[in-house]
């Protein structure tokens, strides 16, 4: 290989590891996990008149506003990052992105996201959008240095996306949307508070106060966990109820449910092991893509 021929190859080998860097700032997998839930929320609104056109733009935009915000959020976490081990080699910590092209690509991936939903599909689709924006970096961000009830601000932003895709779909919204909403906000508290209790320790080294220290059965971030667990199950029966999900549904929702539901309480009372943490977080991440999937097959 001649030096302009190797010259070439590094300089296009740095572009793809520059691209590469930008994409893994906006978190893909919890990325892939908001389209989704997007993707549900729309079919839900939709239904047998589903406009694939709209629902592409409805992703496209949402993508961007979601990607920009965890890129901000990676911007604002930098320091923080660096101090834990399962964060410390992400782009700004290693050094494979400046702080400054962080900032400048979460902005204008926001604001371009928000105007094209705001143009392309409507403007009640871009302000739910903008509004996970301001409360995942304006609450849920700075709450994670003071204390762990930042997983129930948190949860609010994360159960948007299905009330995204269901305004999208309608230009309006309704009961429906906000039960698919309780569902998601429900879930993430049982699902964040064991990925917590698994790496409190990173966490508390990095200065994050996402878990309180006493880890007896009294600890209040257990009350909650195996609080909202409880009441996902009931929460969960409403689609039934409501007559847009059926039988399938909710004898799926409430298994699952139960099954998280006995981890939880295990996990409650094993203060010395994070073996039920993880069974915890394993049952979380079946429960809700296979709720959805289940949900959406019962309305075709």
């Amino acid at each position: 290989m001649n030096s302009e021929a190797a010259v070439i190859e590094t300089e296009a080998t740095s572009i793809q590891g520059r691209v590469a860097a930008y994409f893994e700032l906006t978190k893909p997998r919890v990325l892939l996990m908001v389209l989704i839930t997007t993707l549900a929320g729309f079919y839900m609104g939709d239904g047998a008149a589903f406009d694939f056109v709209v629902a592409l733009k409805a992703l496209m935009g949402t993508a961007l506003v979601a990607g920009g915000t965890l890129a901000l959020n990676e911007f604002i976490e930098r320091e923080y990052d660096a101090r834990m081990n399962r964060t410390r080699n992400r782009p700004l910590p290693s050094g494979r992105l400046r702080p400054i092209e962080a900032l400048v690509f979460g902005l204008i991936t926001v604001v371009l996201g928000a105007v094209f939903l705001w143009f392309a599909v409507n403007p009640l689709t871009a302000c739910i959008a903008g509004s996970i924006t301001v409360l995942y970096l304006g609450a849920y961000t700075p709450m994670k240095r003071h204390s762990w009830i930042c997983h129930v601000i948190g949860a609010v932003p994360g159960a948007l996306p299905p009330v995204i895709g269901w305004a999208a779909a309608r230009n309006s919204l309704a009961a429906e949307p906000f039960v698919l909403f309780g569902i998601m906000f429900l879930w993430q508290l049982p699902h964040s508070l064991s990925i917590a209790r698994l790496y409190q320790q990173d966490y508390a080294r990095a200065g994050m106060y996402l878990m309180p220290s006493d880890r007896s059965y009294g600890n209040p971030a257990n009350i909650v966990m195996i609080a909202a667990t409880i009441v996902l199950v009931a929460f969960g029966t409403l689609p039934t109820v409501m007559g847009f999900a059926g039988m399938f549904y909710l004898s799926i929702a409430i298994v699952l449910g139960v099954v998280m539901l006995a981890y939880a309480l295990t996990l409650a009372r094993t203060p010395t092991t994070d073996d039920d943490a993880r069974r915890v977080m394993r049952v979380s991440l079946i429960y809700l893509p296979l709720v959805l999937l289940v949900m959406v097959l019962d309305k075709i």
